[in-house]
């Protein structure tokens, strides 16, 4: 009866929904439409005749000791030339258009500096003005590190015209005249290097080097740091990008949106950081937005247009895993989320009512489905979507023995919220009233919505208040959802504009949630879709609104994958995707790219829960689960090592394979952890062509085929995708538990997948330690044997032997 009732319901709100959708469509946040919370492009403040530009030129009064001097900046302006029936537009030097002229430079002289961090890290300051002490002062939310202790292994040398600083791992050569910054490797390789209006006399194109702009409009000014690429050079990261893995030869805006889509240019999480296939990284430390034309309107050029009036980037050089660590040492690492956020969420668009909830946790156990989480949406309000941080009372007799039954049958509970509220919400007038929201500049509210105003410690503790209570109550996790809407034009508590903020609430409102829940809970574990550089810290984001299709699925992983590169260790995706029902067949394959993921979850319109589906695919879905539950050690272990370095979890393959060329054209497979490699099916077929990288054999976890480096034609097992696992690895298993907290940890099963390794090796972490270590077997005839047992009498190591097929 309650299950008729639970699909009676069900039916309602789903038609209703469609009806919704029917009526009035979502649709991505395009670009240059001049539109509400439209990205900001900076570009066009480029190539605009009204501005003025100033041009990086030389090195003036240079103190080697401290790495300190001015850079003069060449006066430039727009004008056109005609050849024949083509104009082009030309940067020309321009004289002093200010009176009087003895008050202001036609050249500014201004400060730079660079700071050595690392052996691997170097900053790079710049200011394009003056610089108020305040502002000077003001501590970074993004660094882990305000007060950077200066790296002493770093050696000075002079050469003609540069200065020459010389590290382990790098070469850093600033020229004078003319002004130039190179990075080299150690073994001399040239990485990367400034564009100086010098460096393109050889072209007719009009190219704008590195340099900062002065706005006519209101004489604001911007950076574009331009940096030469090489023939060859791949650039990867800036966040959850949707579009082409390699960002060569694209346009990428670093504004954070609501895409409402995983296959447009917009983006959720945009982070102000990439890597190159040449060996470095660039992270741009600014709040502002950013545009980046990587090679897309001269491909030798990468222009990266920062709206910030000042500029502070950090290179790093090295192999991605050198860079990452050296990024997330400078923007910070997470701490281990709890075991349980590891195991399955639950949840759909949404649970109405404690019944609701209550019968897919019974259905899930009935049907043991290992599950972990039960997530409520938006519904969990007396209006749906209107939150105020109540239990609807009509639906929800007693939520707080709700969760506690929950938690005894081994569940956790998620709840949806965020921090905007219409004029319908009864904490509306609360909000006005203590002026807890972002004002807009006559001091009233920008839209209809009040926005929380997260510089304001006011309405911080006001919406801790809030989210306590329910942490209090028992709720395990928040989930921070949207964030991507702060007004440009809005006046924060703290005297900036949106220019500056709008990117930086999606990284207060992380740790606003994430810091509390640590308090509350003692365990650090967020469910959140929007980000900025730092928000790494605050474990777990997810990759947001995908289409149920292959393509959606698609680039979801593309997505994911560079997230991963830009310091995301954990990461998740809603599986089957979220618009709409998911076919069966999209649903059965996307599966499996769940459950090989940081962090799985069903999630989306209705129906998600499997056994609204076929008997076949409920089968499925349980051995898949079941599969992830039992190799749970590895995911564990392999996130407290990834955790340490700065690793995705889910990683690209160049990652651990950087020295294979082939690695870098790939992106439709990954790996998972470091032994792991994964390669979905993104149509409706049972087999693909795989990529495997490495000198060594790779064994197929689900049927122990070997196979050799290089191209396979490979079938998916059961689990729809080709999951294989490197030769010689040791993989921990455990005894398969309907919820992690039913774990027995002091027994686990070292599975030894080996054809050709003779000596093999693994990681195990327990929870009760969160302590990782290294475990080593000898192979002796065809057994391997534990060399030894670092855990003692705490947990019980048995090792067992894949069956490989040759």
């Amino acid at each position: 009866m309650k299950r008729q009732l639970f699909k009676n319901h069900f039916g309602k709100i789903f038609l209703a929904l469609i009806a919704v959708y029917l009526a009035g469509p979502v649709t991505a946040q395009l670009q240059n439409m001049n539109i509400l919370n439209e990205p900001l492009d900076i570009s066009e403040d480029f190539r605009s005749f009204r501005n003025t530009y100033y041009f990086a030129d030389r090195l003036v009064d240079f103190d080697p000791e401290t790495a300190t001097g001015k850079i003069v900046y060449e006066r430039h302006n727009y004008e056109t030339r005609k050849a024949f029936s083509n104009m082009v537009a030309a940067l020309i030097p321009a004289d002093a258009n200010e009176f009087p002229a003895s008050e202001y430079e036609a050249s500014p002289t201004l400060p730079f500096q660079v700071d050595f961090i690392s052996s691997r890290t170097v900053r790079i300051r710049a200011n394009s003005g003056f610089v108020t002490p305040q502002v000077a002062a003001e501590p970074s939310l993004m660094l882990v590190n305000n007060d950077m202790p200066p790296s002493t292994e770093w050696q000075y040398s002079r050469g003609e015209n540069k200065h020459i600083y010389t590290s382990p791992h790098a070469r850093l050569v600033i020229s004078e005249n003319p002004w130039k910054i190179e990075l080299f490797d150690e073994n001399g390789r040239l990485l990367t290097s400034t564009n100086h209006k010098s460096d393109n006399v050889t072209t007719w194109t009009p190219i704008m080097p590195f340099s900062w702009v002065r706005r006519a409009s209101d004489y604001t000014r911007s950076f574009n740091a331009a940096f030469n690429l090489q023939p060859g050079e791949r650039i990867f990261g800036f966040g959850e990008q949707f579009t082409e893995f390699n960002k060569r030869g694209q346009k990428v805006v670093l504004c954070t949106t609501d895409p409402n889509g995983t296959q447009n240019e917009t983006v959720y999480k945009p982070i102000p950081f990439f890597m190159s296939s040449r060996g470095y990284g660039m992270f741009m430390h600014t709040s502002t937005p950013i545009t980046a034309d990587i090679g897309k309107y001269f491909s030798g050029v990468n222009s990266i247009m920062i709206g910030d009036e000042d500029l502070d980037i950090f290179l790093f050089a090295g192999e991605p895993k050198d860079i990452l660590n050296e990024y997330t040492n400078v923007t910070g690492k997470p701490d281990m989320p709890p075991l349980w956020s590891f195991g399955f969420w639950m949840s759909r668009i949404t649970y109405f009512s404690e019944a609701e909830g209550r019968e897919a946790a019974r259905l899930l156990r009935e049907h043991q489905i290992p599950a972990d989480v039960i997530n409520f949406d938006t519904g969990w309000f007396e209006v749906d979507w209107r939150c105020d941080y109540e239990f609807a009372p009509s639906r929800f007799d007693d939520a707080e023995k709700m969760i506690a039954d929950l938690k005894a049958d081994g569940f956790h509970t998620c709840l949806w919220q965020l921090p905007y509220f219409t004029p319908r919400n009864r904490l509306f007038p609360e909000i006005v009233e203590q002026g807890l929201f972002v004002r807009n500049a006559k001091g009233n509210i920008p839209f209809e919505d009040a926005i929380l105003d997260f510089t304001n410690p006011d309405a911080i503790a006001w919406y801790e208040g809030k989210i306590e209570g329910l942490l209090r109550m028992g709720v395990g996790s928040i989930k921070v959802d949207f964030g991507e809407a702060a007004p440009y034009n809005g006046i924060y508590h703290n005297g900036r504009t949106g220019f500056y903020e709008h990117n930086l609430y999606p990284l207060r409102y992380n740790k606003i949630v994430a810091d509390l829940t640590r308090k509350i809970t003692g365990e650090n574990i967020i469910w959140a879709r929007s980000t900025w550089a730092g928000s790494q810290r605050y474990p777990l984001h997810w990759g947001g609104d995908a289409e149920p299709t292959n393509s959606g699925m698609k680039a979801t992983l593309r997505g994911g994958l560079s997230l991963g590169l830009t310091g995301f260790t954990f990461w998740s995706h809603d599986v089957g995707g979220f618009i709409q029902k998911t076919p069966e067949d999209v649903y059965r394959r996307w599966l499996a790219f769940g459950v090989m993921s940081s962090h799985t979850r069903a999630h989306g319109h209705p129906p998600k829960e499997p056994w609204e589906y076929s008997p076949e695919f409920l089968d499925l879905f349980r051995h898949a689960m079941n599969t992830r539950y039992k190799m749970m050690p590895y995911i564990y272990a392999q996130s407290r090592y990834s955790i340490d370095r700065g690793l995705p979890l889910m990683r690209a393959l160049f990652v651990e394979y950087p020295n294979d060329p082939g690695t870098w054209l790939i992106d439709d497979q990954y790996m998972f952890g470091s032994e792991f490699l994964v390669a979905p099916l993104f149509e409706e077929v049972e087999s693909r062509d795989v990529y495997l990288p490495g000198d060594h054999k790779w064994i197929d976890y689900q049927t122990g085929k070997v196979y050799n480096p290089g191209w396979n034609h490979i079938e998916a097992g059961e689990i729809a995708a080709v999951i294989l696992v490197r030769d010689g690895a040791v993989i921990p298993h455990i005894a398969l538990a309907q919820s992690t907290r039913d774990m027995d940890w002091s027994n686990i099963e070292l599975r030894v997948f080996a054809d050709e390794a003779t000596n093999t090796t693994g990681m195990v972490c327990l929870p009760s330690d969160n302590k990782l270590e290294k475990v080593s077997l000898t192979r002796r005839g065809e057994e391997y044997r534990l060399d030894s047992n670092p855990f003692g009498r705490k947990s019980n190591l048995t090792v067992t032997r894949a069956v490989i097929k040759r």
